[in-house]
Parts: C-alpha cells; sequence; structure tokens
C-alpha cells in the first residue's frame, strides 16, 4: 500500500490542462478577449510589436480593461495566445466563445389552429388551462401523453392568492435573442426607458452610453433596438410575465413585471462572450433585479465570470440553464451555470410526469434547483404561440417565481443566503436525489411562505470532513480483473459519502462502487475526475467496491476523506 505522500506525488507529476483546450469549445475564429492591467491601457494601446493583430474594440465593460482584438484566421491563435500571455501589459486572455439557446430543436413545435385546452382556469387567457408548468391537473400538458402527475407544478395559484401576482417595480433582464415588445401578450409588462421614449431619436438621451434603449438593447447588432426575430428570447419572457386576463393567449408567472429585453443572441440563436459581457453590464447598468440566461456553451471564461460578480454586487440575481446535453454538470461543466458566485443559480428541467426531463443536464453539487421544462407553451414573435423544450424553458419559470418574491418582499439582501432558501423551500422529489443540490423542484408558496419541507437526506450546506486513518486506492497504474472491498464507518452519522481524491478509471467499464449498510449500490463511478464527492448513504457505514475488467488499465484512484453529517447537523435544514 502507497502512502498518501507518494500518491500525491503521482498526481502532481501528471500534466495538467492545457490552455489550448480552450480551443476546443466553439469559439471565433480570429478572435480573442484580453484583459489589460490597470494602468497599462495606453502602453498596451500603443504597442507597436504586436503584428497582424486589430484592436477590434474595448468593450463596454463596467470595470474597463477588456478588449476585442481580430488577427489573421490564417494565424494560428495558439501562437498568438503564447504572445500575448507574455505581455507585461495583459492581465489574461482567451477565446472569444460561442453560446446558443437552450432549447430542445426536436421540441419546437409552433401551434396553429385547434389547441388542446384542459384544467382549470385561474385567469380569463383562453389558453391557461395548457400551461402545466403554473398548474399541473396531470392531464393538460400540450402535445403529452396527459399521464402526467397532478400539482408537479410551480404552486403558482397557492403563490398567486396568498402573497403577489407580480408588480411593476420587479425589473428583470431577459438577456437572449430579444424580445418581441409588441407582442399582444407581452406589450404591457416591458420596460420603457422614459427618457428615451420621450427624447430626440438618435440622442443618448438619458446619457448612459447607449442610444435610443427604450425597451433594452442589441449587442448582437450594437443598436437600441431588442427585437426579437428568434422567437426564443419571447417564449422566455411570456413563461415570466405574459399579461394575466386579458383575454389573449398564456399567462405568465407573473401578472405584472417589467422586463428589460437585451439582445445578445442573433436571430439564429446563438453569440459571444464578447457580447454576453456587455449585454450583462448594460443590465447591471441599467439597475435590474433579476438576470434571466437561457442560453450556454463554451469553456470557462474569467472575463464573463467577472461581469457576473459584478452583478453579484450589485445585489443580482442570475438565473442559468443548466444544459440540454443530459450530462453531469460536476464533472463537465456547463457555463454560465457552473459559475460558483453567489448570484448564480442554476436550473435543471422536469416534465410533467415529475421526471428530470430526458435531456437535462444535472448535477448533484453544481445544479440548485429544477422547474417544468418540457412541452410549455408561451409566446413567440409576431403574436405567436409555441410549445419548446429545454432548460431554456425551465429558467424563466424559476425567474418568474423569484420575481414574485421581488414584488412581495424587494431584494434579498444575501444572495447566497437566498439560494438555500429557495433549495429547501422546494418540494423533494426522489426522481431528483443525486441531479440537484436537494433533490428538490421549484415550489412558489413554499418559499413566498418560507415553508421548508422536511427532507430526509443531508442538508448539502453542512457536511463535516474526517480523514481516514488508512488511505484507500488502487495500483497506479491498477490490473485487470481487480476486485476489492473496503468497509469504513463514521460512528453516530446518520449520513456517510466518500470523497474521491483523484480518479482514472476506463470509462464504464471499470468502476467504484458505493454501497449501503443493507448491500444497495447506490452509486458508480467511473471516468475521470478529482475532488469527487459520492451520493450518500444513510447510516453511518459504507462499503466502497472497486472493480476492474480484463482489457485497459488506467491510473486508478486515491480516497482519503468521508464527509458525514449527524442528526444536530440536518437540524438546519
Amino acid at each position: 500500500m502507497k502512502t498518501l505522500k507518494s500518491t500525491l506525488a503521482v498526481m502532481a507529476s501528471l500534466p495538467l490542462v492545457s490552455f489550448a483546450s480552450q480551443f476546443n469549445y466553439p469559439h471565433v475564429d480570429g478572435e480573442l478577449i484580453v484583459k489589460v492591467r490597470p494602468g497599462s491601457q495606453k502602453s498596451f494601446l500603443a504597442d507597436k510589436t504586436l503584428k497582424n493583430v486589430e484592436i477590434n474594440r474595448e468593450l463596454k465593460s463596467i470595470k474597463g480593461g477588456l478588449f476585442l482584438l481580430k488577427t489573421d484566421q490564417n494565424k494560428s491563435l495558439k501562437s498568438l495566445v503564447d504572445q500575448l500571455q507574455g505581455h507585461p501589459a495583459i492581465e489574461y486572455v482567451e477565446p472569444n466563445f460561442i453560446y446558443t439557446t437552450q432549447v430542445q430543436k426536436n421540441y419546437l413545435k409552433e401551434i396553429t389552429g385547434n389547441h388542446f385546452v384542459a384544467g382549470p382556469k385561474a385567469t380569463n387567457d383562453p389558453r391557461f388551462g395548457e400551461l402545466w408548468g403554473l398548474n399541473n391537473t396531470g392531464s393538460n400538458e400540450p402535445n403529452g401523453s396527459g399521464s402526467g402527475v397532478a400539482s408537479a407544478d410551480v404552486r403558482a395559484l397557492q403563490a398567486w392568492q396568498n402573497y403577489s401576482n407580480g408588480d411593476k417595480q420587479a425589473l428583470i433582464a431577459v438577456i437572449d435573442t430579444g424580445v418581441d415588445y409588441n407582442h399582444e401578450d407581452l406589450k404591457s409588462n416591458m420596460w420603457i426607458n422614459q427618457a428615451e421614449a420621450n427624447g430626440t431619436p438618435g440622442v443618448d438621451d438619458d446619457n448612459n452610453g447607449y442610444v435610443d434603449d427604450i425597451h433594452g438593447y442589441d449587442f448582437a447588432n450594437n443598436d437600441g433596438d431588442p427585437m426579437d426575430g428568434h422567437g426564443h428570447g419571447t417564449h422566455c419572457a411570456g413563461t415570466i410575465a405574459a399579461t394575466h386576463d386579458n383575454g389573449k393567449g398564456v399567462a405568465g408567472v407573473m401578472a405584472e413585471a417589467s422586463i428589460v429585453a437585451i439582445k445578445f443572441l442573433t436571430d439564429s440563436g446563438s453569440g459571444t462572450t464578447a457580447d454576453a459581457i456587455e449585454a450583462i453590464d448594460y443590465a447591471t447598468t441599467v439597475g435590474v433585479d433579476l438576470m434571466s440566461n437561457s442560453w450556454g456553451g463554451g469553456g470557462e471564461s474569467q472575463a464573463l465570470k467577472e461581469a457576473i460578480e459584478r452583478a453579484r454586487d450589485a445585489g443580482i440575481i442570475f438565473t442559468a440553464a443548466a444544459g440540454n446535453s443530459a450530462t453531469n454538470n460536476d464533472t463537465r461543466p456547463h457555463y454560465p451555470s457552473n459559475y460558483q458566485v453567489e448570484n448564480v443559480i442554476s436550473v435543471a428541467a422536469h416534465n410533467a410526469k415529475d421526471q428530470l426531463a430526458s435531456f437535462s443536464c444535472y448535477g448533484r453539487n453544481t445544479v440548485h434547483i429544477a422547474a417544468p421544462g418540457r412541452n410549455i407553451l408561451s409566446t413567440v414573435k409576431q403574436n405567436g404561440y409555441a410549445v419548446y423544450s429545454g432548460t431554456s424553458m425551465a429558467t424563466p419559470h424559476v425567474s418568474g417565481v423569484i420575481g414574485l418574491v421581488l414584488a412581495n418582499e424587494g431584494r434579498p439582501s444575501d444572495l447566497a443566503g437566498f439560494r438555500d432558501k429557495l433549495m429547501l423551500t422546494s418540494t423533494p422529489v426522489r426522481a431528483y436525489r443525486g441531479k440537484t443540490k436537494t433533490s428538490g423542484r421549484i415550489n412558489a408558496y413554499n418559499l413566498l411562505s418560507d415553508t421548508r419541507p422536511v427532507r430526509n437526506e443531508p442538508n448539502p450546506n453542512n457536511w463535516q470532513a474526517q480523514a481516514l486513518s488508512s488511505v484507500i486506492e488502487s495500483d497506479h497504474p491498477y490490473a485487470n480483473n481487480t476486485s476489492e472491498e473496503w468497509t469504513v464507518s463514521v460512528p453516530g452519522a446518520k449520513y456517510v459519502r466518500v470523497v474521491v481524491k483523484k480518479f482514472e478509471l476506463e470509462n464504464k467499464w471499470d468502476y467504484l462502487e458505493i454501497v449501503n449498510a443493507n448491500g444497495d449500490s447506490i452509486e458508480k463511478i467511473s471516468g475521470a475526475d478529482e475532488d469527487y464527492r459520492s451520493d450518500y448513504v444513510e447510516g453511518d457505514t459504507v462499503t466502497i467496491r472497486f472493480k476492474s475488467d480484463y482489457s485497459v488499465s488506467k491510473w486508478g484512484f486515491v480516497i482519503d476523506t468521508l464527509e458525514y453529517q449527524t442528526s444536530s447537523n440536518i437540524a438546519a435544514n
């Protein structure tokens, strides 16, 4: 058995992920984002050594110092990055990633002619009965099988009846493909910048640096008209705040709100990091209370994270779609939903049967909440209505529910505490165990009333660590046809989980298995990761099994820590 010291030495000798791997993600050819160090802007702009590089523009960033560079597409971006990373004026450099809407194209269904109507009408909007995400009767899913789970919705009716159905003072940015601000079901809930609406066309009447931003701004085309030519952003806006009781179309989670239309995704549904940063900083400057973000892609961007942090520092909540690749965000990050910033709320999608949607990403440690996201009817461009599916559709359900809180209580002062409250007031459902942080789906009534269901599960914030007296590890590399087993415990614990310091196993064929005291398999761990936290077992004892097949052998694994909770920890739920 190797010592922990020798094992960590082996780990340290393994190659780190290089910056070049960032170029494996979709990005704009020939473009880079650079951040210039404070006080170095003039010397950077005057530098003549940066050959074949054009400074396209300085981004409209609150803090400044961000530039978009362009170069000949035939020149290697990677070699240019090497040059720029060594430049004394530059803090960091990264690709200009490409992001897309998080909607499932297979589920894009325009509705014309006769449509399905079922369920009670809490409003006089003719298609309210199709909004299972607001009021699931068990048989009112558009295009569905009619076998849903009654009450598997956001509990909107109960929230409206007892607390609030919205307020114009709640300022919500939909950062997306724009919004059809003339839509019959949205125009009464669109934000109006009165200084620009009553000002002179072509003039920045409010001196905020943006001309004619009456309803928001278009960063894809750099103008003051964020009209949606795609439909996605309008669909998201309708779920948040389609007008109630106007005798038309649908109803949003909120009857009243002020929607700020911010376009950075083009009419084809894609956009870039540079434009996303400007969109987020614009929303921060406007002073919105919440940003709803149904988009994702690309690699990890420090510049984008910093924009989200600026929103956090201004007290703004940032909801984000968890993604549609049906993968684990704990091991395969999805951005921006994976940024570990206190205002980010990552949203998975569930269906009308109260199951995680087949396409939805998930993550026991990185996805906060589930919400209705399959077969969702809402507004689209040109006074249309359509059924879409995706974590794009789940995110505005959460944004709308948070909007009800904003209308009823105002902005939360503690964003991390509010996110915890959102999770701990969610409805716990076994189908989401291991998929979201508290196995829960959003519950508007519980959130507004601060009702916290009893959860027969750990509190995600109260884990304590205990080092193992003897490190559990494989040989490096491990042998074929291995079968080993270890049983460890934390006396008095109610829940225990395993922290795998590092593992590299043949994916799907070789695995670590987590087993409870009854011999039930809780989880199988395969592939590669570091500092991985297993699913929990109930009780104070856990068995760890390792099995390999007859073929490929990889580095192996090392386990040095257990995490646990006692009954007193869980009481904090």
